[in-house]
């Protein structure tokens, strides 16, 4: 059985409760089949019980948008909603917030190349520093000499879908997410020689069907619990100001989300890491 025939059956297993064609009708139980059953009901006893989801019972389908408060901090000024919801998301492998230790996860989001990677990968290079680099297929396929250099340099590669659909991967069927995410996946192995295991959402765009997808796919989901407006190339946030804010919402297992597309990124990360570690935090890679 080719694996990907087997993975778009287990998902279809674990998200109906039933084996689909693409017309969406019942087919009878094969040897495949039941495989696919037997590797659900598994999946079923590692999550959906300990979550309170009834056996059988679809995850919700509901889309919804990521964000999290910046006022609203526990003693270590980290975001009571990263929190709350690692907590609640903890079986279908979503991570928000790293341990209450004083480390860093530096992660970038890379649809597109405006010129700055290069440097960025200069400073994490010159302060020893790793980070996870989330690219879609369109990065890949322009820049392979980044992609090249990124792994050279010790740094991981995150699957931020191929096609970085606009309403989010709850916007596509489940064969059509299953698809997206493999094509990429496929791709930096065929190309790279490089295993992707750490999954972005497009938009911060998810759902808990989603999640279980990605999850039944061996990707863990990679959130952030810090984030500001640095993608918009034509208003990028003044440096003074924008340093300020990723030092003053530094805390424990801090998760930054950063566009490679920002100059104000590029100029002001070398500060960033040397005050981060000048307040005794370390950088290291998520699952790392």
């Amino acid at each position: 059985m080719r694996k990907n025939t087997f993975i778009t059956l287990l998902v279809s297993v674990l998200l109906t409760g039933c084996v689909n064609t693409a017309s969406d009708e019942a087919v009878p139980v094969t040897e495949e089949s039941a495989e696919a059953e037997m590797a659900a009901a598994a999946f079923e006893t590692a999550y959906v019980t300990s979550s309170g989801i009834s056996s059988g019972t679809a995850l919700s389908t509901q889309a919804m948008s990521y964000g999290y408060g910046t006022k609203d901090r526990d003693q270590y000024n980290r975001p009571n909603s990263c929190l709350t919801y690692q907590e609640q998301y903890l079986d279908l492998d979503a991570v928000f917030i790293g341990e209450n230790e004083n480390v860093v996860y530096l992660t970038f989001d890379q649809g597109y190349e405006n010129g700055y990677t290069s440097a960025i990968l200069d400073t994490l290079k010159e302060r020893h520093v790793p980070a996870v680099f989330f690219v879609t297929g369109h990065y890949v396929n322009t820049n392979p000499e980044l992609i090249t250099r990124m792994i050279n340099e010790g740094h991981a590669i995150g699957n931020h879908s191929y096609s970085h659909p606009s309403g989010g991967l709850p916007s596509l069927s489940t064969e059509e997410q299953i698809a997206d995410t493999n094509k990429l996946h496929e791709l930096l192995l065929s190309d790279f020689g490089y295993t992707c295991s750490l999954y972005r959402f497009p938009a911060g765009i998810f759902s808990e069907q989603c999640m279980a997808t990605v999850q039944a796919l061996g990707y863990t989901s990679v959130f952030w619990s810090f984030a500001y407006q640095d993608w918009l190339v034509d208003d990028q946030p003044d440096e003074t100001e924008a340093l300020e804010k990723m030092m003053s919402q530094l805390h424990p297992g801090a998760i930054y989300l950063l566009h490679a597309v920002s100059e104000t990124n590029a100029n002001v990360l070398k500060e960033f890491i040397d005050g981060a570690r000048a307040q005794g935090y370390e950088f290291a890679l998520i699952g790392g």
